[in-house]
């Protein structure tokens, strides 16, 4: 797929292993995984970063191959799944840090045009959300209230 303000494919990204069964020489079943899960979510880990534990200290290569269920699934059915999806979270946070640089450097006019192309990606993303029923359908985006949320 082609990027949004280039017309260029990109070439790298994340793939995943082609065959998604349970490695042999995993000792760990699906209970225990989603046990590891759960508490690593209480603790206050976004589903991305759970995964990157899983993997680099408890040597869990693929959740889903395992439990036959995403990280954000089994976060989901035990109710500690965040209240925002992770992407539109991740942009909710990357736009306070824009606009609290653009409150102090008021000249910097390649960085506002950013913060433009940020917040028409995080309205496309809101638009998408609530035709879904992620979120609820009265949600404004309001940046002062998104800083509150953003700092917990």
């Amino acid at each position: 797929m082609a990027r949004m303000y280039a017309r260029r494919r990109g070439k790298h990204g994340s793939k995943k292993p082609p065959v998604r069964v349970k490695p042999r020489w995993l000792k760990i079943d699906s209970k225990k995984v989603e046990e590891l899960v759960i508490k690593l979510a209480k603790e206050g880990y976004s589903s991305a970063m759970i995964g990157l534990i899983l993997r680099d200290q408890y040597g869990i290569p693929d959740v889903k191959a395992i439990t036959g269920k995403k990280i954000s699934k089994i976060m989901k059915e035990h109710g500690v799944y965040p209240q925002f999806p992770e992407d539109l979270l991740n942009l909710f946070r990357k736009a306070v840090n824009l606009y609290e640089h653009l409150q102090r450097h008021k000249g910097d006019k390649h960085s506002r045009r950013g913060y433009q192309l940020l917040l028409c990606k995080i309205n496309r993303l809101l638009k998408y959300y609530k035709r879904e029923g992620v979120i609820p359908k009265d949600f404004k985006f309001d940046i002062e209230k998104i800083k509150i949320l953003v700092e917990r």
